[in-house]
């Protein structure tokens, strides 16, 4: 043991600079789509609101008196000649907003919504666009949301994101130790030589990457709540240890948990008969159950559920309280405070929302497209790296190889880890396979060159 002990550091650092580098080359591709449409997607509050400010912003005509919801749900009936009962209301949340009526739609998508934008005090319809879940996303961010988490494929197409949030922590950690084991070299500026501008480039790579590192992390850990099999595994842990997201009991069998990212699922079709004057009852008592929120959803109930009224309002200091009111005397029947949420589901909450740059408002935009840019330029970077030393990149150094250079106990470590990872990311887990199988044919290949040597 004494003998191999000093050729661990040197087989750990090959092996964490050649998982770095296949991390860079094979997964570098998405990681790069999903930090240009993410930041895309962080810059699209501004865009949105200019592009559908007719609907967003009412009349304001002044000394008006705003409507009740039941007239303003007869306007956006009358508009589509359609008596149905509306699924959801979102009030105007402020002097100068539209009310946003929303009517299920079976050919829209799960958690989407046709709503109409009412002027709360004229009655006149300003928009009928689709939105989507509980931020209330119109339909440009939706196509950049569904583009930057799923390539517009469904489920299929979550892959690519869980694949890239699946590795970017792992990468950045790498690049952090390489940084460690291998401080940058110092260049002289007045050389231009090929090694010269790739020993700059590396340098340049890993100062970002250093100043990036906890945003990085940040971002792969709230992406992966997104993911398919990650996520679902994250979520399954934290309703096993009690720590989920609360939601208030909308039938009387006691108190439902749920996901934070359940609220994107549609708030269903309301029953038949649904009173329009009962928004306006349900209301008043939710705000008199203590939702003072100026963001806030009005639910209606489906057969044999009560009323869920829940504040929208996801920016510093959340305001997502909720509570369930009795479709037949408007009694309260149940709570959720936000103050009430287990630390776990807090966190994850305002993990979640700063994901989407929607908890510190532009400031938090700001930041997103920041590290976005950053992301990009730092595997444009990596990948200039490799081009300037494709030739000689990695000769002789194998994943294999430098797993074999570690001692007995060391590798049964490295291996239960990778198994860990591999089942609580079963992307990353698949994926780490595939690199192990194209380094095996590395090994080989290169063995068989040394000994035709």
């Amino acid at each position: 043991m004494t003998d191999a002990a000093p050729s661990l550091a040197p087989a750990l650092k090959t092996l964490i600079i050649r998982l770095h580098f296949y991390i860079g080359l094979l997964v570098g591709p998405f990681i790069l789509f999903a930090a240009l449409t993410g930041t895309l997607y962080a810059l699209t509050p501004a865009i949105e609101h200019a592009v559908y400010h007719e609907a967003l912003t009412a009349t304001n005509a002044p000394g008006a008196e705003r409507a009740t919801l039941a007239e303003q749900i007869s306007a956006a009936q009358a508009y589509r000649d359609d008596d149905a009962a509306p699924s959801a209301v979102r009030p105007a949340s402020e002097l100068g907003a539209t009310t946003r009526i929303m009517f299920a739609d079976p050919a829209l998508g799960a958690g989407e919504h046709r709503a109409i934008f009412i002027d709360p005090t004229t009655l006149e319809v300003h928009g009928d666009l689709t939105v989507y879940g509980t931020s209330g996303v119109l339909p440009l961010r939706r196509i950049i949301d569904q583009t930057h988490r799923q390539l517009l494929q469904g489920d299929i197409g979550r892959l690519y994101s869980e694949l890239a949030a699946s590795w970017l922590w792992l990468a950045a950690l790498c690049g952090l130790a390489i940084w460690a084991f291998s401080p940058s070299p110092k260049v002289d500026p007045s050389k231009h030589t090929r090694s010269a501008r790739r020993l700059r480039t590396r340098r340049h790579h890993s100062t970002l990457g250093l100043i990036l590192l906890i945003g990085l992390l940040a971002l792969s850990a709230t992406g992966m709540t997104w993911s398919q099999y990650a996520g679902a595994n994250f979520f399954a842990v934290l309703k096993a240890g009690g720590w989920g997201t609360p939601r208030v009991s909308l039938v009387l069998d006691g108190p439902q948990v749920q996901d934070p990212h359940a609220d994107h699922k549609a708030a269903g079709t309301a029953q038949d008969g649904v009173d329009s004057a009962a928004f306006d009852r349900v209301l008043a008592a939710a705000r008199s159950a203590g939702l003072d929120a100026g963001k806030i959803e009005v639910i209606a109930p489906a057969p044999g559920q009560a009323w869920k009224v829940r504040e929208v309002d996801r920016s510093w200091p959340s305001q997502v309280d909720e509570v369930a009111i009795d479709p037949a005397s408007f009694a309260l029947l149940d709570r959720v405070r936000f103050s009430d949420y287990p630390l776990p589901a807090k966190l994850t909450r305002w993990g979640i929302d700063g994901h989407m740059g929607i908890l510190f408002g532009l400031p938090n935009q700001l930041l997103l497209a920041a590290l976005g840019i950053g992301i990009i330029v730092m595997v444009c970077w990596g990948y200039a790296m490799w081009w300037r030393r494709r030739s000689a990149a990695g000769a002789g150094q194998t994943l294999w190889r430098a797993l074999l250079q570690v001692p007995p106990m060391g590798q049964a470590i490295i291996a239960s880890i990778a198994l860990v990872l591999g089942f609580i990311m079963p992307v990353m887990g698949v994926s780490l396979a595939l690199f192990l199988v194209i380094d095996g044919v590395r090994t080989i290949a290169a063995v068989r060159r040394s000994v035709a040597a």
